[in-house]
């Protein structure tokens, strides 16, 4: 290896860090909510759907089942957490 090398790897190195410092300190907080939001919107999205499967009959079984195969990849984890005990403190996250 060369000094050029070793002077590229110092400044990519620098040149990453601040990249990496500054998304945390701009938009991080943004990108988490907007996964959280999407998230919450595509388990809303499976409820309002497939609701049939846990007692609650929103739309006709006819729509539901047009879609079936667009959703049966994420029912099961969408059945875990609808079914499963909440804290008051998980909201405030």
């Amino acid at each position: 290896m060369t000094e050029n090398d070793d002077k590229n790897k110092k400044r990519g190195g620098l040149l990453g860090f601040f990249k990496e410092f500054t998304y945390g300190m701009a938009t991080h907080g943004m990108a988490r909510q907007a996964l959280k939001t999407r998230s919450s919107m595509e388990h809303l999205f499976i409820l309002i759907t497939m609701g049939d499967m846990l007692g609650v009959p929103i739309l006709p079984p006819y729509y539901s089942m047009r879609l079936l195969p667009y959703v049966v990849p994420q029912i099961t984890t969408w059945k875990r957490r609808m079914l499963r005990e909440r804290d008051m403190i998980e909201s405030l996250y």
